[in-house]
């Protein structure tokens, strides 16, 4: 019941065909729609019509994000439980939203994102049969990840959106870094029992660190950075391992400066698990295990 997962994500940039060509050519996602000034994306092994939108501004940063739900009823139960806290909540239609879109209830969290649940997306298949499928599809280009895996914010406040996103929308912690003074610093938050579907450090509300897709290896991971090389896309830091989520990564940019990250790894999260406690004199090694420092570069906030 409620949320399943990460649906989507809405990034801006400047340059709609230039955005375009990097996500399909270089990170690989396939095109499923596109209007004025908006194009729509998703990973080749997702179902649903979109995980990545692209729309147009000035800037570079995020618009808003989307997690799914499981049941159309989830959208009504959490709708009232965002309404008895005080947050204000929009509702749309199936196609209000854009090509593909489902029933969508959009609030704007306490950490200032812009926050979208979704049921009924539409279902365009993963470019492969569903009787005797291969592996994966002939063709696929470039980095190519199977799918979407998460999203990294910033906010002012992580105690509270951490307790927001525990207590109403039933997030579970599963790692934490905390400031000498006891303040959570950085928490990550899970509903599909991986090392983190969310996680919030601290900074600027409505700040864009980075969004992530995920790959089934170490060695899928070692290939994106030879693809990133040889596209001349800037590497931020990485391949690398994590201390925090035990998973391994590698980050680096599209061409508005959006940093992506692809991700695999990590460990499987039961609901009664206990949270893991990193602190504050070690979150170089929470960040980066094997460099036990984080360059001040890697904390540029995208707002």
């Amino acid at each position: 019941m409620g949320i399943l997962r990460l649906s989507h994500v809405a990034i801006r940039t400047p340059d709609i065909e230039l955005a375009t060509a990097y996500y399909s050519e270089v990170l690989g996602l396939v095109e499923t729609a596109r209007e004025h000034e908006r194009v729509y994306m998703k990973c080749w092994d997702e179902h649903q019509h979109h995980s990545v939108i692209l729309e147009y501004a000035p800037t570079y940063g995020l618009n808003r994000l989307g997690f799914k739900v499981q049941h159309r009823s989830d959208l009504d139960d959490l709708a009232i439980r965002l309404e008895s806290v005080g947050v204000r909540t929009e509702r749309f239609g199936p196609g209000e939203l854009g090509p593909g879109s489902g029933e969508t209830v959009r609030f704007r969290a306490p950490s200032g994102h812009v926050t979208e649940l979704v049921w009924g997306m539409a279902q365009v298949g993963n470019l492969l049969p569903l009787t005797n499928p291969p592996p994966e599809p002939l063709g696929l280009v470039g980095i190519h990840p199977p799918r979407i895996d998460h999203i990294f914010l910033m906010c002012e406040d992580v105690d509270a959106v951490t307790h927001f996103y525990t207590d109403i929308l039933e997030f579970r912690l599963t790692e934490q870094v905390l400031a000498d003074d006891g303040h959570q610093l950085v928490t990550f938050l899970e509903r599909t029992h991986t090392p983190h579907d969310i996680a919030f450090i601290t900074g600027p509300n409505g700040a864009f660190h980075h969004v992530a897709f995920w790959l089934d290896d170490w060695n899928e991971v070692r290939r994106a950075a030879d693809m990133c090389s040889y596209h001349g896309i800037p590497i931020d830091a990485g391949p690398t391992r994590h201390g925090a989520t035990r998973g391994y990564g590698l980050y680096f940019f599209d061409p508005a400066g959006n940093r992506n990250e692809v991700f695999t790894g990590g460990y499987w999260s039961d609901p009664d698990r206990e949270p893991i406690t990193w602190t504050e004199a070690e979150i170089g090694r929470a960040v980066f295990y094997y460099e036990g420092v984080v360059d001040h570069r890697f904390m540029t906030v995208h707002s």
